[in-house]
């Protein structure tokens, strides 16, 4: 006669059926109820931490303006005052020119001046707004106002800075940017838009005046060609280092093999914002032609186009985006003399007796290298700099390759 099984076999059995059976719900009802609760902790942790970061970034931003500004306003005032008392000692018509400087340097002096002042201003509502959050008297949204206000400290102060080691002939005017596609064909052209974007986007992160004035469409997609200016001061300082090829490389994942090189040519100019340009061109050097293509910008056609060659250099120099014939011949006039200008200043000679090739090496030398594999990093062959962001460069972050030019700039005029 077959025994029972043991009453322990049949408890233990019975338990793991209700466990099996019952205890999915009750553990499904549990980590629902765990997750709600950490899901709670976590955002409570990043609040914090965004708090924090927040907090950090203010007070730096504080201790910055604490340390810079008392300097910059002694030195400010200085050339103010220095600037009063030329004007006093002088009579303003004996020199035009050099009436018209100091009355420049001065409301340039008051202007930085006056920005200090503003900047000390929201430092110290940064600083208060940051004080009374440790003491939670303040919501989150005063404080991320005090955040932005640190950001537009830390912008002027970064102008600031490099205002004052761009002390170039031309440093502190407009620039002119010139943007061509090189011969690789559509994919220079969709190279040429690309870097196009990169340089107004960067203009847009900085409250710059930036207005792309001609663009050349290509046939199929991107740009034959593209012209920006740069409306604010230093932007020559700031720009002229991105003369030059720019190269986008596309490798296989291993870096072995390139399976695509596109290429385009950059060029800087000073665009004078207050003075008109100063350099003497006679008739007999240059060659006007009014090119016969269409040219589309912002949906508009003209045929107002003026194209003008400067015969001892062979420099080209083009202008289409003004709405007649003699205004663009105007435009690329002064743009001629700009260029004519920077020429003379880099290579230490009149432009007409430069060589030919001597006008163009200083825009063929390869700058800058974009690669895209194996690995999405930006090279820099004028300063060394290597950024391992890609897509953040092509979204306009450009400052570290611009700092870093206008340093190497400093170091070789002090060297000098």
């Amino acid at each position: 006669m077959a025994q029972a099984p043991p009453a322990e076999s049949l408890s233990a059995g019975a338990f793991r059926t209700r466990w099996f059976a019952n205890g999915r719900a009750r553990s499904s009802s549990f980590s629902v109820r765990a997750e709600q609760r950490m899901e709670g902790a976590s955002d409570k942790i990043y609040k914090d931490l965004g708090l924090f970061s927040l907090k950090k970034k203010i007070n730096d931003a504080v201790a910055r303006v604490e340390t810079i500004t008392p300097v910059a306003m002694e030195l400010e005032e200085e050339r103010k005052m220095k600037q009063e008392e030329v004007l006093r000692k002088y009579n303003l018509w004996d020199d035009i020119n050099a009436s018209n400087e100091s009355l420049t340097a001065l409301a340039d002096a008051i202007k930085v001046i006056n920005g200090l002042k503003e900047v000390q201003h929201k430092a110290e509502e940064a600083k208060l707004i940051s004080q009374l959050a440790d003491m939670d008297i303040i919501n989150n949204q005063l404080f991320k106002q005090a955040y932005i206000a640190s950001l537009d400290v830390s912008k002027f102060l970064d102008r600031y800075e490099m205002s004052k080691l761009l002390n170039g002939s031309y440093d502190r005017e407009g620039a002119c940017m010139v943007i061509t596609a090189g011969m690789e064909g559509t994919s220079s052209e969709m190279w040429t838009e690309r870097l196009l974007s990169m340089y107004t986007r960067w203009a847009g992160k900085h409250d710059y005046s930036a207005t792309v004035l001609e663009k050349f469409p290509s046939n199929d997609c991107g740009a034959k060609s593209a012209i920006i200016e740069f409306e604010e001061q230093y932007m020559y300082g700031y720009l002229s280092g991105e003369k030059g090829i720019h190269k986008f490389i596309h490798s296989s994942l291993d870096g072995s093999v390139v399976r695509e090189t596109c290429s385009a040519s950059i060029d800087v100019v000073p665009l004078f914002l207050e003075n008109m340009v100063d350099f003497n061109i006679e008739d007999r050097e240059i060659e006007i032609s009014y090119p016969s293509y269409y040219y589309e910008a912002f949906c508009c056609k003209t045929k107002n186009a003026v194209s003008i060659r400067h015969i001892p250099t062979n420099t080209v120099v083009q202008s289409s985006g003004e709405r007649s014939q003699f205004a663009n011949k105007m435009k690329a006039l002064n743009r001629l003399k700009s260029k004519l200008l920077v020429m003379t200043m880099e290579e230490g000679v009149d432009p007409n007796r430069m060589k030919d090739d001597s006008a163009l090496n200083k825009s063929a030398h390869e700058v800058r290298r974009y690669m895209f594999r194996p690995h999405k990093s930006v090279h820099d062959l004028k300063t060394g700099v290597i950024l391992h962001k890609l897509n953040s460069v092509l979204d306009g972050n450009i400052e570290p390759f611009l700092r870093s030019h206008i340093n190497l700039r400093r170091g070789r005029g002090l060297a000098e």
